[in-house]
């Protein structure tokens, strides 16, 4: 098998699609077809089955798949550690984050990083906590920063910058201060299961005594901006970073309500896998994180 190959067919696969692939590695989608065509001959299996408009690997190709990501891998981890012996740092750098860190840290992170280092070229991939974590554990970016402790024997989890989570009420909310009591009768709009945000916050007020089944919750929203359009609109109060709204309550259109006895805290961390040997740009860039805190 060519390495070539191998590195094409992780691209349609990640991709889902040969016209996609083809566009993200400047070639034409004939010759993709033909790569792939020759990979499967060589082979002798039928790799990706086509389903309308996208493609999805065979069980024979999600084999080859694990095992192709790895190689590729290796590949530019060798590459970027001759360039790195050599004196420079360079290659891609694939970085997932769940929403708080993906939106309001990182950017401004990765761009002083590009500074320091112009020869790596970020791509940053926003989910929620645990989608980040699977990415990380099964090699699909080299790094990630979420907002929950994940329990995930491959992944080395270390502590990155503090945030709190707040209660979060349109401007027009008249207390800002509520009991635990009746919190339970407030309508509450949460971020949706895997979110790093309604995994600390159910952790937290479990702990203040507060069973999150007891309260009044009317509706999921899976982004901060979702949950932000819902206070406005009068939906209910949310549970959010206050790193998410802090422009919005010096603008005046939301405000934090206090709940009595009641505090969350929480540490993003960042995640790496535990087995696998970082890349240069990988390292330096965990190095720069921690060293930016």
């Amino acid at each position: 098998m060519e390495l070539r190959l191998l590195e094409i067919f992780c691209r349609v696969v990640e991709e889902g699609g040969f016209s996609q692939a083809a566009e993200s590695l400047n070639l034409t989608q004939p010759t993709i077809s033909i790569h792939i065509r020759t990979l499967e001959e060589t082979l002798t299996t039928r790799l990706l089955d086509r389903l309308g408009r996208k493609v999805v690997p065979t069980k024979e190709g999600a084999i080859l798949y694990r095992y192709a990501k790895e190689i590729v891998r290796l590949k530019e981890e060798a590459s970027q550690s001759l360039k790195e012996f050599g004196g420079s740092v360079q290659g891609t750098l694939t970085i997932g984050a769940s929403t708080i860190p993906g939106e309001y840290i990182l950017p401004q992170r990765i761009a002083e990083f590009r500074r320091l280092y112009p020869g790596v070229f970020p791509s940053l991939t926003i989910a929620d906590t645990e989608k980040v974590s699977h990415m990380v554990s099964e090699g699909r970016v080299d790094i990630g920063v979420v907002g929950s402790v994940v329990k995930d024997k491959h992944l080395l989890l270390e502590r990155f910058v503090s945030d709190e989570i707040v209660l979060a009420a349109p401007s027009s909310f008249k207390k800002s201060r509520v009991s635990r009591e009746e919190l339970s009768h407030i309508p509450l709009v949460v971020r949706e299961r895997g979110s790093g945000t309604r995994m600390e916050t159910e952790r937290a007020i479990r702990e203040a005594g507060i069973e999150p089944e007891g309260l009044n919750i009317v509706a999921e929203m899976g982004s901060t901006q979702a949950l932000v359009g819902a206070i406005k609109s009068g939906l209910g109060l949310a549970f959010m970073s206050r790193l998410a709204i802090c422009e919005h309550v010096r603008r005046k259109m939301l405000k934090e309500v206090k709940i009595k006895g009641v505090g969350i805290e929480r540490y993003f961390h960042i995640i790496t896998h535990s087995k696998r040997s970082p890349s240069p740009a990988t390292r330096k860039f965990k190095e720069f994180l921690l060293d930016n805190t």
